[in-house]
């Protein structure tokens, strides 16, 4: 029989989730997980790993909460260890103390690990520290939705009304009028602020200050719905002069991005800490080679080369990948001199001991050819590490300057095999504001996936391309590229997107 971890996965931000949480799901056999738990910490399971989702969402329940407790003891008790993943904190309004009342009593070993709570979270990151000795110096959290089965409410009102304590109400935002009219009834002042926070630490989070007096009114105004945090006290106050969160430029902005899965990472990572709401669409995948018996020719006869040209961060990977199978490391380029188009592929050089000779101001091919002429690169031996299809401006430009040009496949890019019915769905909702692209390939592969015509029917959507060569190929397909940096390069294309946005 094996453990079941109770797992506060925190109020949605992936940055909250736990070192310790990240790596029980990284090696538990299952994953049990919730409505409120972030779906993007599935990432970190085992490949093998039997995942199943249990939410509940507004009074729809996926599994009730007895079927829940009968499912993770059956899967312990068949010798699996599961990671039931529970939004915000396990034992703060998570029915983590009830689970382990039933894990107890079934035999079942468990261990809780402790969640950031939305209760802090969410008023955090709108600005609210929920004490503050200039206004409280306690906070209560308090359930927003009682048990309907209760005979009697566990509420105090007058309690709640003439304490000083911050209030947090969860799971409330149904009940505002009635919450709010207590606490007047109580004996509150009307005019103490109070907030709420939706999809707190996420980026479609949004909130907004009122009073006892107006809350429900000016909420149902702004159409506020689950899940929100509530808070009531003097501390509200400071959600104008303390927010952060919601001044990132891209916070609400969704945005498309279509690198290969292995390459996203990066610019989905700088388009997250903008605050986009982002949604990866590898339109390309890249592969090893069915055979690499000419890159191991090649390797051997590196003493034949005068200049190594490295176009793409693969073309370096998988070329050292070769070097190793070889027997070999970066000292095989000895005497050999080393270009680099764009710092990112200078970068992945360096990683592995070699300072590039030559890295060009722009990082097109163009500039490449440019650069290496001036290097006299004529009458020398020129190989480039590459994709199996790729763009045949260098190889040409460099032959006809007269250099001896040998291209040498060392990985391919393929179509992804990738379902466009998210993207859609997101279109239709109007949540998607930007799409980018990082080559020609992915502006061609992503109308491949997703019909031009299906574009077509959302002309507010904008197009990033990181480069005037890609931009020229959205071109054929009849559509401007709204957005491109001056410098071609992720960081630049985040930057550019988030001034645009």
């Amino acid at each position: 029989m094996s453990t079941v971890y109770l797992i506060g996965a925190g109020p949605g931000d992936p940055g909250l989730l736990t070192i310790r949480a990240k790596e029980l799901i990284e090696t538990c056999d299952v994953v049990v997980y919730d409505y409120l738990a972030n779906a993007d910490f599935l990432d970190y399971a085992r490949p093998d790993a039997e995942i199943i989702y249990v939410g509940k969402k507004g009074g729809d329940h996926t599994l009730p909460q007895d079927q829940i407790n009968a499912l993770i003891i059956a899967k312990a008790k068949a010798g699996k260890s599961v990671a039931r993943l529970k939004g915000g904190d396990p034992y703060v309004f998570g029915r983590g103390g009830e689970e382990a009342e039933e894990l107890v009593e079934a035999g079942v070993p468990f261990e809780v690990v402790p969640g950031v709570t939305a209760g802090v979270a969410a008023p955090a990151y709108a600005g609210i520290p929920v004490t503050h000795r200039d206004f409280t110096t306690s906070v209560c959290f308090i359930t927003g939705h009682e048990d309907p089965t209760k005979e009697e409410s566990g509420h105090n009102w007058e309690v709640y009304a003439k304490s000083n304590s911050t209030l947090v109400f969860y799971m409330g935002v149904k009940n505002l009028p009635m919450i709010a009219g207590n606490l007047m009834a109580g004996g509150r002042p009307k005019d103490t602020p109070v907030a709420l926070v939706r999809w707190g630490t996420r980026c479609n989070q949004e909130s907004m200050v009122s009073t006892l007096e107006r809350v429900a009114e000016d909420a149902e105004k702004r159409k506020f719905a689950a899940p929100s945090i509530i808070i009531v006290g003097g501390v509200c106050s400071l959600s104008n002069k303390l927010a952060w969160f919601e001044k990132k430029p891209l916070l609400g902005k969704g945005v498309v991005v279509t690198r290969a899965r292995e390459q996203a990472s990066e610019l989905a990572d700088l388009l997250k800490d903008m605050g986009a709401c982002v949604y990866e669409f590898p339109t390309i995948s890249v592969e090893p080679l069915d055979d690499y018996a000419e890159v191991e020719q090649a390797i051997l006869s590196l003493g034949g080369v005068d200049w190594l040209v490295f176009t793409s961060v693969n073309g370096v990977r998988f070329f050292w990948d070769q070097l190793a199978e070889a027997g070999l490391d970066s000292r095989a380029l000895g005497g050999v001199e080393v270009a680099a188009i764009g710092p990112a592929t200078a970068g992945e050089l360096r990683l592995r001991g070699v300072n590039p000779d030559f890295v060009p101001p722009k990082y097109v091919a163009e500039s490449v050819v440019a650069g290496l002429l001036e290097r006299g690169v004529q009458g020398k031996s020129v190989l480039i590490p590459r994709a199996k299809v790729a763009r045949e401006i260098l190889p040409e430009e460099l032959a006809r300057a007269g250099a001896k040009v040998r291209v040498l496949p060392v990985y391919e890019t393929r179509l992804a095999q990738q379902d466009p019915d998210e993207i859609i769905d997101a279109l239709s909702a109007g949540k998607i504001h930007a799409v980018t692209f990082a080559s020609s390939s992915t502006v061609e592969n992503f109308f491949d996936l997703l019909p031009l015509e299906t574009m077509r029917l959302y002309p507010k959507v904008r197009f990033a391309c990181i480069g005037p060569v890609t931009a020229k190929t959205l071109k054929r397909y009849g559509l401007n590229a709204h957005i491109q940096p001056e410098e071609y390069t992720i960081p630049g294309l985040a930057a550019a997107l988030a001034a645009a946005l």
